[in-house]
């Protein structure tokens, strides 16, 4: 397993001071949230992207590129559009802002895009959501396979896709090919009461390209710093251990952005602490 940490908790540091900061305190993978002061999409220039990309190889620092950023693409409603709202046009924001955080994991030298369904519309049927969320995400594989990037769908607490199992089932839906895979935030199982992780990594093994990692209390989306919360840790480190899992482990603390440094030193001694 890697030790990562999410720029979303960076939110005070520019970006290339932000990975510097991981690189020293041996981090050995990041997952970038483009958003506003980190590579927004919309308005970084080539040379920026070129200048990060360039960062990244020389501190030997693997990139997760997670679409995850709140305000964005509406800065009045959070994570506004999805991929599931009724209208076509605004689902397409949400889709082209997607492809091009595919096209920055390439040119970063990412191969994973993390992403999630967004909420199912008032007045939206199941089946209606599971045809706007396959089409969309079936239209993204298509230019995710071109520029070698898998995509991994994270279930988010209150979407519609908000398990592990209901995670695997759009896998399945869509061929259960490795061009698709999760995204585990191993809080959220905390939160949705599905099991623990030594009970639903198992079920996910070989099909996950990336984890988060926090404290949460259960019942409670609130990303917390390790100790504040429930989650066992050394139960963790045992379950992506049992499910052969060997890729980026990303703490998400983002709202401890006022404390990163210190949030990075416990991030560290939790881990290596296994």
């Amino acid at each position: 397993m890697i030790l990562g940490y999410n720029t979303n908790g960076l939110a005070h540091h520019r970006l290339d001071d932000g990975l510097r900061l991981l690189a020293d305190e041996g981090f050995g993978a990041v997952a970038l949230t483009p958003d506003v002061a980190h590579l927004d999409p919309y308005r970084s220039t080539a040379a920026e992207v070129e200048r990060i990309a360039a960062l990244l190889a020389r501190l030997d620092m693997t990139c997760v590129v997670e679409a995850g950023a709140r305000y964005l693409l509406d800065s009045q409603r959070k994570h506004w559009p999805t991929l599931l709202e009724d209208g076509a046009a605004d689902r397409e924001v949400r889709v082209d802002f997607l492809r091009r955080c595919i096209r920055l994991a390439e040119q970063l030298g990412s191969d994973v895009v993390s992403f999630w369904a967004g909420r199912r519309p008032p007045g939206c049927d199941p089946a209606a959501a599971d045809e706007r969320l396959d089409r969309s995400i079936s239209a993204l594989l298509a230019e995710a396979g071109e520029r070698g990037v898998v995509l991994a769908l994270e279930p988010e607490p209150g979407m519609y896709v908000e398990t592990v199992a209901e995670g695997l089932e759009v896998l399945r839906r869509l061929g259960d090919g490795q061009e698709l895979t999760l995204t585990v935030d191993i809080g959220h199982l905390y939160v949705t009461g599905e099991g623990d992780p030594g009970e639903v990594l198992p079920r996910a093994a070989g099909r996950i390209s990336q984890v988060h990692v926090e404290d949460m209390c259960r019942g409670v989306h609130e990303h917390l710093p390790p100790g504040e919360g429930d989650v066992e840790f050394p139960a963790v480190w045992r379950a992506l251990e049992a499910a052969a899992y060997a890729g980026p482990v990303c703490f998400e603390l983002s709202r401890s952005s006022h404390a990163a440094p210190e949030m990075l030193c416990l991030a560290k001694q939790i881990f290596h602490a296994r």
